[in-house]
């Protein structure tokens, strides 16, 4: 478990800059430059991510059940899965009204991801990392919100063609995520029968 929480403080932690030190972000890059920022946040970033796997699998070797979820948990987590794909999408396909309104939905899709697996799994090592990601989801969406007031930022308008492509990459994505990946590379397969 503490390598789980070890990466979890690392990735998080990198991720949480412009949550608690937005003036010490934007005085390092000035000094140092965006792409020597950007190269120190993404290594630091892939350490956090490399000990949160490596982490969370010694931690699934020796499981420690706090609850027995509901069998329709695992099917709301799909919903909430689902959602969450397609807001990661909306984040990135230009001019699409999910981004429109709701300004940053890869954060909000995060929240989805993270409060649906905590409904669906019961194990420590779940809820230490499906809630520190909810934690900082809450805090983030929080902080790039007050900095858009701060900001007067403005979202471009949605077009109804952006937010079809947005759904249908969601979609996919979730699908393949589903049905393949996830018992691929976690070895547990929400829609079927795990490795």
């Amino acid at each position: 478990m503490l390598v789980l929480v070890i990466g979890l403080l690392i990735f998080l932690g990198a991720h949480s800059v412009r949550i608690v030190a937005e003036r010490w972000r934007a005085q390092t890059i000035a000094r140092i430059g965006e792409k020597p920022w950007k190269g120190l946040y993404t290594l630091v970033s892939l350490i956090g991510f490399a000990l949160i796997i490596w982490g969370y699998g010694l931690a699934r070797q020796q499981p420690l059940l706090l609850w027995q979820p509901p069998v329709m948990m695992k099917h709301l987590n799909s919903l909430f899965t689902l959602l969450a794909f397609i807001f990661l999408a909306a984040a990135y396909v230009p001019r699409n009204q999910i981004k429109a309104r709701l300004h940053h939905p890869m954060v909000l899709g995060v929240k989805l991801w993270a409060f649906g697996h905590l409904l669906a799994t019961a194990k420590l090592a779940d809820v230490v990392l499906f809630g520190a990601f909810l934690l900082w989801a809450i805090l983030d969406f929080r902080a790039a919100r007050q900095r858009d007031r701060a900001l007067g930022t403005v979202y471009a308008p949605g077009t109804l063609g952006g937010t079809l492509i947005a759904v249908a990459i969601g979609v996919v994505a979730w699908g393949a995520f589903a049905f393949w990946l996830h018992a691929a590379w976690i070895g547990i397969a929400p829609l079927g029968r795990n490795l």
